[in-house]
């Protein structure tokens, strides 16, 4: 079994995770220029208001890409933890691990076109066409919202809690948690994902940090 250190570090990297996950989001819900421009803004106008938002399009690049990132390494941990105590035939652990890495992903790439617009948005001299500056805005404020595969993990988490695996307070937070998620993402409001997923993470994360003891007691 390994030591206490090792066997948490995979843990605080998905409080971390979902820590700079609820900031992406923050972040996101303050780039509103494509919900807020009026039928009489100039080309003018409207990048000059994108201008106005790029420490907010920045903040929500940077803690996006961590977000992601530390996720893969939560992703690992928790399929090695989780099938210490599965079946060596349970496909919970690999569900759990695909629904964190699949998000990873999502939130990767919502983060892709940033790059993109951000650094013309801040020169003057740059033309963006104001209908791909206005389908960037929602795409920020959608695809790195689509957080529902981490549903499957929470879900994961409560069968693996059934014959005691993990903890049952966490089974039940991944059973509400993870199911909320997961009934957003399959809604055609799936970007309320967004809202549950890094919380639930959070949530989980810190449970593993804490309140694995019984497990790493073995």
């Amino acid at each position: 079994m390994p030591a206490p250190a090792a066997s948490t570090r995979w843990a605080l990297a998905g409080l971390g995770a979902g820590l700079t996950g609820i900031g992406a989001i923050v972040a996101s819900l303050q780039v509103t220029v494509s919900y807020e421009q009026e039928a009489d803004w100039s080309t003018e106008k409207l990048l000059e208001e994108f201008n106005n938002q790029v420490p907010q399009i920045l903040a929500f690049h940077v803690l996006a890409v961590i977000s992601a990132a530390l996720m893969v390494v939560f992703a690992a941990g928790l399929f090695r933890r989780l099938r210490a105590t599965a079946g060596p035939d349970s496909l919970v652990p690999a569900v759990a691990a695909t629904g964190v890495l699949g998000t990873a992903l999502t939130l990767f790439l919502g983060a892709g076109l940033d790059t993109e617009f951000v650094f013309a948005f801040a020169d003057d001299e740059v033309f963006v066409d104001p209908s791909n500056a206005s389908f960037y805005g929602h795409w920020i404020a959608t695809i790195p919202w689509c957080w529902g595969l981490l549903g499957l993990s929470g879900l994961a988490l409560f069968v693996l809690s059934r014959s005691g695996g993990v903890a049952r307070w966490l089974g039940i937070v991944g059973l509400v948690g993870g199911g909320i998620t997961l009934l957003a993402g399959i809604s055609p409001l799936q970007y309320m994902a967004g809202f549950t997923g890094p919380v639930g993470l959070t949530v989980v994360a810190l449970g593993f940090l804490v309140g694995d003891k019984a497990f790493r007691g073995r």
